[in-house]
């Protein structure tokens, strides 16, 4: 069984109050660039794995969604979606990302927003994305960059004499596997691959990589939030859009 760090309660309690500040980058910088990539949502079937509390679930079905499933292994985000973010076009569903395979719904479209550096079996993953998957059919995913992922503890930052951050030092770039890292709290599992293994996995798997982008955040959000600065100096997500190409 996977660590299920969010029904941890001074962890959801803390990613809350990340998520409701004005300023954070899953708002500024991670939904804009998803949103330039999402494509037609019109009358397609939807999957969103690992999503939370449903924020992504309630755009896709504005954006014509026929039907969105949303699955996360959290009970306090989906009771939280399910209270905040509910539509009649949206089902939400219990179930670790290890087990989509018992899914027997096929979906036009498949997201997921900064869940995949959780899961420790990559190719199994995308293996099962790939089966979910119509024809055709696009996954477009946003996890961790690499960068951040890598260094066994953490990496950290570099400052000139005036202690402005000027660059940024990692490791164990090339020893992918499992990291046990603080964020919120002490101990929260993460799993290290190389985007060499990223992109490797979905093209053996039979699909065809489209974008491959490291958002950053546009000018206005670094003017009116001058701490995004440092998100020119590293990149924090990874994104990738992919299309199946095999049946």
């Amino acid at each position: 069984m996977p660590q299920n760090i969010y029904d941890n309660d001074a962890f959801f309690e803390g990613y809350m109050r990340i998520r409701e500040r004005a300023c954070n980058a899953n708002d500024l910088i991670v939904d804009p660039a998803v949103n330039k990539h999402l494509p037609d949502l019109n009358g397609k079937t939807v999957l969103d794995l690992g999503c939370g509390y449903g924020k992504k679930c309630v755009d896709f079905a504005n954006r014509g969604a026929r039907s969105v499933l949303g699955i996360d292994i959290s009970e306090k985000m989906l009771s939280l979606a399910k209270e905040k973010c509910s539509d009649k076009k949206i089902t939400y569903l219990r179930l670790d990302m290890n087990a989509i395979d018992k899914i027997e719904q096929r979906f036009d479209f498949i997201y997921s927003g900064l869940a995949f550096h959780y899961v420790e079996d990559f190719d199994r993953l995308i293996g099962n994305i790939f089966n979910l998957l119509n024809p055709g059919g696009i996954l477009l995913f946003v996890q961790e960059h690499p960068i951040i992922t890598a260094t066994i503890g953490s990496g950290h930052w570099n400052k000139d004499e005036k202690g402005e951050r000027v660059s940024y030092t990692f490791s164990n770039y090339n020893q992918p596997g499992v990291r046990s890292n603080f964020w919120i709290v002490d101990n929260v599992i993460k799993y290290h691959r190389t985007m060499g293994e990223i992109v490797t996995t979905l093209a053996k798997k039979g699909f065809f990589i489209e974008l491959m982008e490291e958002p950053a955040p546009e000018k206005e959000v670094v003017e009116k939030y001058p701490v995004f600065k440092e998100d020119f100096l590293k990149p924090d997500f990874l994104m990738i859009r992919a299309r199946k190409i095999r049946v």
